[in-house]
């Protein structure tokens, strides 16, 4: 009998599926953060190329019943900028993530996760007109990030949060932005062959605990109060970061 979990031991699984479920929990609330979750904490166990490429499985496909209601209330005049430039450059990320060392990707990846965890923290926002131009440039930055880490909101939503929108419409625009620009993604990882069978195995555990998540967290978000949404996401986000740090293992694995 085909043994469907032989690339991954029990405790692994369920580690992994715990921490799935949570980031799904943060995707349905906040609309980002998913990936700045899952990223750092299955990189430190996993193969990087292995956890991304569950993770664009996962989120393209069960995110995608998000995408109904999203479409009615996005700003499809920015949103369609940032996903052409995130469909070109994110070739430039798959390239990364395929030829650099892991131990390496795990450094970046938490650089990555904490420096634009500060950006948002920070309550840096763009204050300017979001011309096309401006638009795709931030596109192309989220572009490298997704292709190398699956982790790419974060410029965007510091680029969407100016104060002229409220949550619920940042909140559609990420969730349409991810995905479309999905799809430029899941062809970046195809060419760069990141579809292995340890990703299939991977996605039979993950993708009830991330539906669950979704689902669990959508619901919240309709009854939580605006100005505490994102710092339940920003909270879990920075205890993903720190856990998951190289230097930390010693002392957590």
């Amino acid at each position: 009998m085909l043994d469907v979990f032989a690339s991954f031991s029990p405790a692994l699984l369920a580690l992994l599926g715990t921490v799935i479920f949570i980031a799904g929990c943060v995707r349905g609330f906040a609309g980002f953060g998913a990936g700045m979750i899952f990223m750092p904490v299955a990189a430190s166990f996993i193969s990087p190329v292995t956890a991304a490429a569950t993770f664009l499985f996962i989120d393209g496909l069960v995110a995608a019943p998000l995408i109904v209601r999203a479409i009615r209330i996005c700003d499809w005049s920015t949103v369609l900028p940032v996903v052409a430039g995130s469909i070109v450059f994110v070739h430039a990320g798959a390239w990364l993530l395929a030829n650099a060392d892991i131990l390496t990707l795990r450094w970046v990846l938490f650089a990555i996760v904490t420096s634009l965890l500060a950006l948002l923290v920070s309550g840096w926002r763009y204050q300017g007109r979001p011309t096309r131009p401006v638009s795709f440039g931030v596109g192309s930055v989220a572009g490298v990030l997704a292709g190398v880490s699956q982790v790419s909101a974060p410029p965007v939503v510091a680029f969407w949060l100016t104060g002229k929108e409220v949550p619920a419409v940042v909140r559609a625009n990420l969730i349409v932005y991810f995905a479309l620009a999905s799809v430029g993604t899941f062809v970046a990882y195809f060419i760069n062959g990141f579809f292995t069978i340890a990703v299939f195995h991977l996605l039979i555990a993950a993708v009830p605990a991330y539906a669950l998540g979704l689902y669990l967290g959508s619901k919240g978000f309709g009854a939580a109060d605006p100005k505490i949404y994102r710092w339940v996401a920003y909270s879990l986000i920075g205890l993903a970061a720190i856990t998951s740090m190289p230097a930390l293992d010693p002392l957590l694995r």
